[in-house]
C-alpha cells in the first residue's frame, strides 16, 4: 500500500513572475548539435558557457552520442564517463553514483547522496531515481568534484546534470519501437508543437518490459517465479513552455512513472560449510548448487539465483516544477524562479537468506519499504558586466522521508538457528539437532558433561526441561514491524562571481551558507513472542542466575558468546521491543570555492581551485547494534571535503579537438559508510578518505565526414586514513572495518577509460547511416564497503555498439544495437550472506597485520549482485 507523504504547501514564487513576466519579450532557441568544440554549451555555473571556459571537470554527453551508446537508465550512463562507477543492490530503488572513488552505498533512505542528480534545475534528493525515458535529451553533464556553492548540499563528490529538450513552437511526433532478448519490447511516443502563438507543449509516454536477468531455483517455495530482475515500467512526461513577452518565459513540468517488477536476487560466488544445512533443509530441492572439494570454496559464475519467496517491488515517482525567468535588458540580468513538488515512493518483498530454505523474508504486504516528499523553491539572480559575470540566491526545501520494515521467520528458521547452535556437538551426541532448539530459551538449557560431550562442552537435552520449553523458539510469523519517519528543512543563501581581471586572466568566487535541521520518529516492535530466546540467553548470562542442575551430575553453564549472539540478532532481540526514538539536530555549515584561470591565448587556458563541499549529517534508519546492546542514537555527523584542482584545457586542430588534463587533490573528513555487516547496514563516519589523481578528457571531430570521438581516462588513488577503534562511533565495529585504514576505497578502480566512436553520414540515394561503438575499461576494485577478499572484481571492459540506417530527412531509422556486446562477466556488489558462517572468526584478537581477518578462518558464503549480461534488439524510430 502506498503512502502519501503531506506537506505543507507554500505560494509559489514562480507564479509571482509568472504575473510579472507578462510586461517583458524574448524567446528561446532549441540548441543545434555541436558542429566544432566551441559549439560545446554547458550550464555547470548556473549560466550557458563554452565547456572551455569553464574551470570545472565536466564530462559533456550530447544527445546524439546519448542515443548512439544506448543509454537509458542511470546504471548506462557510467560507460561514457570515466572514474564513475554506478551500481543497484537490493532493488533498482538502491541506486548508488560515486565519482572518483567516492558515493554513499546502500538503500537506506536517512542516508543522502554524494553525488547529486538534477533534472532540468530540479535537485532529487535520492540517488533512486533514473533518467530513462524522460524524453528527448538534449545532454548530459558530469560535474567532477565538490559542487555545492551552486548545485547546494549533498554533492560533495560530483553532480549529474541532466537537460532535457524543451518543447518547441516547430510542430514534430516521433515514435520508436523496439524489440530484443530476454522478451524485451517497448515503445515511445513524443509530440511537441504550438498550442497558441505564445504557448508550446510537448508530451512523451513510453512503456518497456522484459524478462529477468536471472534464473531462480525456488527451493521449497512458494515463489514459483522462475527469473528475476525484469523490467515493465510505464511513464508520462509533459511540458508547456509560455512565452508571454520578449523577455519572460515559464516552463511547467509534470511527470509521472510506475515500476511493478520483480528484483533482486544474488548469485553464490563462494559456498559455505552452512551449505550442508540449507541443502539437508530443502530437500529433495536441495540448493542444486555443487560445492567444490572440501565442502566449500569458490562457485564458478553462474546466473543461477536461489529464492524461495518473490521479490516483487513498486516504484511510483511524480513530481511538478515550474520555472520562471525574466530578463531585465536595462542592468543585463536575469531573474529565475523554480519551484518543485515530487512525491517517490517503494514497495516490496525479498528473500533475505538468497537460499532456497525457507529462513527470513520480508513480507509484501505495504510494511516494508520508504518514500520521499519534498517541495523546494530556488531564486537567482544573475547578471554581467565589463568587468564581472556576478550571481546570488537562495535555495529553500521542505522534505518528509518514511520508512517501514519488517522481518518475517520462514518455516525453516527454527530448524536452521538449531542447527547453527549444535554445528559443534560431537557425532556421540547427535551432532547438530533442530530438536534442541526449543530448550534455549530455559536458563538452564546449557548443561556440561552430558551424553559423552566432551567436558565444557555445551549441550541442550530435551528432556531435561519443561515439555513446553521444547516448543519452537521461533515460530514462522513475522517477526517485527519497524516505522521511521523523519522531517527536515533546509535553507541557503549563496553567491558565485567571476571578476575578468584582464582579457586573459579570470577570478572565480562562490560561497553558500547551509541551514539544516532534521527530527526523527522511530517506533521499533517486536510481535508476538519475538525475543523470547533471546531473552532466556541474556538471563543465563550471569553465573549468579545459574540454578540447580535438572540433571543430577551436570553443571549448568552460561550461554555461550557464539549462542548469545545468534539468539540476540536484531530482529530477535526484545531490548528493541516497544522502543520509541525521537532525536532531532540543527546545522548550518559555510561552503564554497576559489578558481583563478588564464587563457594564454584562444586555444590553451590553464586553471586552479578550491573548493569545500558538505553533505548534511543524518539518521540510520535501521535496527543497529554493537553486540547484542542496540545503539542509543542512530544519529550519524555531516560530512565534508576539501578539493584542489590544477588543469589545463586545450583547443587543437582548428578547433576540431579538446584535450582537457586535469590534477585533483581531495580530502573527505567523516566520510559517511554505510556497510553490510551481515546482519544489518551500518553507518560509520570514516575520519579521512582522500582521493588524488588526474582526469583526462577528449573531443575530436576528425577530418573524416561524421566520423567523431569522445573519450576519457582517470587515474584514481582512493584511500582511507590511518584510524583506529576509538576513531568511531562505536568502537566495537572496528575488527569488521579492520581492513579499511590506509587501504584502497570500494568501487574505486585505479585506472578508468572510456571511449565512443560514432559515424553518421549520407550514403546517398536518399539514405543515411551511421555506427557507434563505446567501450569502457575499468582495473580491479573492491566492490564491499568493508574491502574483503572475496568481493573483489577483476579488471573488465564493456562494450556497448550499435548500426542504423534510414532516410536522409530522418522520417524513419532502424538500429541494431547490443549492450555488453563482448557478454563480460562482471560482479556490480558482493556481499556475505546472512547467517551462513562468518567471515571474522575472532573479534578479541588482532593478526599480526593488525586487522582481524583470517582468510584462512573465513566460513562466510558469498553472494553478488551482477551485471547486465549481453542484450541485443532492433528499433525503429519514424519522425514527421
Amino acid at each position: 500500500m502506498r503512502r502519501n507523504l503531506q506537506l505543507r504547501t507554500t505560494v509559489s514564487a514562480a507564479a509571482v513572475i509568472g504575473a510579472v513576466a507578462f510586461g517583458f519579450a524574448g524567446a528561446a532557441a532549441a540548441q543545434e548539435a555541436p558542429a566544432s568544440v566551441d559549439d560545446i554549451i554547458v550550464t555547470a555555473q548556473k549560466r550557458e558557457q563554452s565547456l572551455q571556459d569553464v574551470p570545472i571537470v565536466v564530462t559533456t554527453l550530447s544527445q546524439e552520442l546519448l542515443q548512439g551508446a544506448g543509454v537509458q537508465d542511470i546504471k548506462d550512463l557510467q560507460i561514457l564517463t570515466p572514474g564513475m562507477t554506478v551500481t543497484s543492490t537490493q532493488s533498482e530503488a538502491s541506486t548508488t553514483v560515486r565519482i572518483r572513488g567516492a558515493g554513499t552505498v546502500g538503500d537506506n533512505p536517512g542516508l543522502e547522496s554524494s553525488v547529486g542528480v538534477v533534472i532540468d534545475g530540479v535537485y532529487r534528493s535520492r540517488n533512486s531515481v533514473g533518467f530513462g525515458d524522460l524524453g528527448e535529451l538534449s545532454r548530459i553533464e558530469v560535474l567532477k568534484g565538490p559542487q555545492g556553492t551552486l548545485f547546494g548540499k549533498n554533492t560533495s563528490a560530483g553532480v549529474i546534470n541532466i537537460i532535457t529538450e524543451r518543447p518547441s513552437f516547430d510542430p514534430s511526433i516521433s515514435a520508436e519501437l523496439t524489440g530484443g532478448n530476454y522478451g524485451a519490447w517497448g515503445g515511445s511516443v513524443s509530440v511537441t508543437g504550438p498550442l497558441t502563438d505564445q504557448v508550446a507543449g510537448r508530451l512523451f509516454v513510453a512503456h518497456r518490459e522484459r524478462d529477468g536477468f536471472y534464473d531462480v531455483n525456488n527451493g521449497d517455495g512458494p515463489n514459483t517465479r522462475k527469473d528475476d530482475q525484469n523490467q515493465n515500467y510505464w511513464t508520462a512526461r509533459g511540458q508547456l513552455l509560455i512565452l508571454p513577452s520578449d523577455n519572460a518565459s515559464i516552463r511547467l513540468i509534470a511527470d509521472y512513472t510506475k515500476r511493478d517488477e520483480y528484483c533482486c536476487v544474488a548469485v553464490q560466488t563462494r559456498v559455505g560449510p552452512s551449505q550442508a544445512f540449507i541443502a539437508a533443509l530443502t530437500a529433495p530441492n536441495g540448493q542444486g548448487q555443487a560445492s567444490p572439494s572440501a565442502g566449500f570454496g569458490t562457485v564458478p559464475f553462474s546466473r543461477l539465483a536461489y529464492s524461495n519467496r518473490e521479490t516483487p517491488q513498486e516504484i511510483e515517482d511524480m513530481g511538478l516544477s515550474a520555472e520562471a525567468t525574466v530578463d531585465f535588458p536595462s542592468i543585463n540580468a536575469t531573474l529565475t524562479s523554480l519551484t518543485s513538488w515530487r512525491d517517490w515512493s517503494f514497495q516490496q518483498g525479498m528473500d533475505l537468506d538468497y537460499t532456497g530454505a525457507d529462513i527470513l523474508y520480508r513480507a509484501n504486504d505495504g510494511s516494508n519499504g520508504y518514500g520521499v516528499g519534498n517541495l523546494t523553491q530556488e531564486l537567482r539572480l544573475a547578471g554581467t558586466t565589463d568587468k564581472f559575470d556576478w550571481l546570488v540566491g537562495m535555495f529553500a526545501t521542505r522534505e518528509t522521508v518514511y520508512r517501514d520494515d519488517n522481518y518475517v521467520y520462514g518455516s525453516d528458521y527454527n530448524a536452521f538457528a538449531s542447527l547453527l547452535l549444535t554445528a559443534s556437538l560431537p557425532a556421540a551426541v547427535g551432532g547438530p539437532s533442530p530438536s534442541r532448539l526449543g530448550c534455549f530459551t530455559n536458563p538452564n538449557g546449557f548443561l556440561v558433561g552430558t551424553a559423552g560431550a566432551a567436558a565444557g562442552q555445551p549441550l541442550c537435552v530435551i528432556g531435561a526441561v519443561p515439555p513446553s520449553a521444547a516448543a519452537p523458539t521461533f515460530a514462522a510469523g513475522k517477526a517485527y514491524e519497524d516505522h521511521y519517519s523523519q522531517k527536515s528543512e533546509s535553507v541557503a543563501l549563496f553567491t558565485n562571481n567571476t571578476w575578468k581581471v584582464s582579457e586573459a586572466f579570470d577570478i572565480n568566487l562562490g560561497l553558500r551558507y547551509t541551514y539544516d535541521s532534521k527530527r526523527l520518529l522511530g517506533l521499533q516492535d517486536n510481535l508476538g513472542s519475538n525475543g523470547a530466546a533471546c531473552g532466556g540467553a541474556l538471563a543465563n548470562q550471569n553465573p549468579a542466575n545459574r540454578t540447580v542442575s535438572p540433571i543430577p551430575g551436570t553443571a549448568n553453564v552460561a550461554t555461550p558468546a557464539a549462542a548469545l549472539g545468534l539468539l540476540c540478532l536484531p530482529w530477535s532481540n526484545p531490548q528493541y521491543d516497544g522502543r520509541r526514538i525521537q532525536e532531532k539536530f540543527s546545522d548550518s555549515d559555510i561552503s564554497g570555492t576559489i578558481k583563478a584561470s588564464y587563457r594564454f591565448n584562444p586555444s590553451i587556458m590553464v586553471y586552479g581551485s578550491y573548493a569545500r563541499g558538505y553533505k548534511g549529517a543524518g539518521y540510520n534508519m535501521d535496527r543497529v547494534q554493537t553486540g547484542v546492546t542496540p545503539d542509543a542514537s542512530l544519529f550519524f555527523k555531516a560530512e565534508t571535503v576539501d578539493s584542489y584542482e590544477a588543469g589545463v584545457k586545450t583547443t587543437l586542430f582548428n578547433r576540431t579537438m579538446l584535450l582537457n588534463l586535469t590534477y585533483f587533490d581531495q580530502k573527505f573528513e567523516n566520510f559517511q559508510l554505510n556497510t553490510f555487516l551481515g546482519t544489518a547496514f551500518v553507518v560509520e563516519s570514516i575520519p579521512e578518505l582522500t582521493s588524488r589523481g588526474v582526469d583526462a578528457d577528449m573531443v575530436w571531430f576528425t577530418p573524416v565526414e561524421g566520423l567523431s570521438f569522445q573519450g576519457g581516462v582517470t587515474y584514481t588513488d582512493a584511500k582511507y586514513g590511518q584510524f583506529g577503534a576509538g576513531d568511531l562511533s562505536s568502537p566495537g565495529r572496528f575488527p569488521q572495518l579492520s581492513l579499511l585504514p590506509g587501504a584502497r576505497a570500494s568501487f574505486a578502480p585505479e585506472w578508468s577509460l572510456t571511449g565512443a566512436l560514432a559515424f553518421d553520414r549520407s550514403l546517398g540515394g536518399g539514405l543515411r547511416g551511421g555506427f557507434n561503438l563505446s567501450a569502457k575499461y575499468s582495473t580491479d576494485y573492491n566492490t564491499g564497503s568493508d574491502l574483503l577478499p572475496y568481493k573483489h572484481q577483476d579488471a573488465f571492459t564493456v562494450v556497448n555498439g550499435r548500426v542504423s540506417i534510414g532516410s536522409e530527412d530522418e522520417r524513419w531509422t532502424v538500429d541494431v544495437w547490443a549492450q555488453n556486446l563482448l557478454a563480460e562477466k562482471y560482479t556490480q556488489v558482493g556481499f556475505a550472506a546472512p547467517l551462513q558462517g562468518t567471515a571474522f572468526a575472532n573479534v578479541t584478537t588482532p593478526q599480526a597485520n593488525g586487522t582481524y581477518y583470517n582468510q584462512a578462518t573465513d566460513t562466510a558464503t558469498y553472494n553478488a549482485y551482477l551485471g547486465a549480461p549481453r542484450t541485443w534488439g532492433v528499433t525503429l524510430k519514424v519522425k514527421y
